[in-house]
């Protein structure tokens, strides 16, 4: 997906993913604004946010818009590795 108004509308259209990788600055709906898109329409994948800003600020906003997990990029393998055993 290249912005947060595609992921919208592509579970729009009935598709679903078991973990979305979301970043805050994406284009036309940024991460935080999609996120929030998502969880309010019901939308129950694992979302987590990949983004290379430690803020805590940043990261609370982010949290509180319904996002599973947060991490600081760069992503390791061994990170990966945590995000995709919480949802196997």
């Amino acid at each position: 997906m290249e912005n947060g108004k595609e992921a919208k509308d592509i579970h729009c259209s009935g598709q679903s993913f078991d973990m979305i990788l979301i970043d805050k600055d994406i284009p036309i709906m940024n991460g935080i604004e999609a996120t929030k898109k998502l969880r309010s329409m019901g939308i129950g994948s694992m979302i987590v946010a990949a983004s290379p800003s430690s803020k805590e600020e940043e990261i609370r906003e982010f949290m509180e818009a319904g996002l599973n997990d947060y991490k600081v990029k760069p992503f390791t393998f061994t990170m990966l590795s945590s995000i995709i055993d919480k949802i196997v």
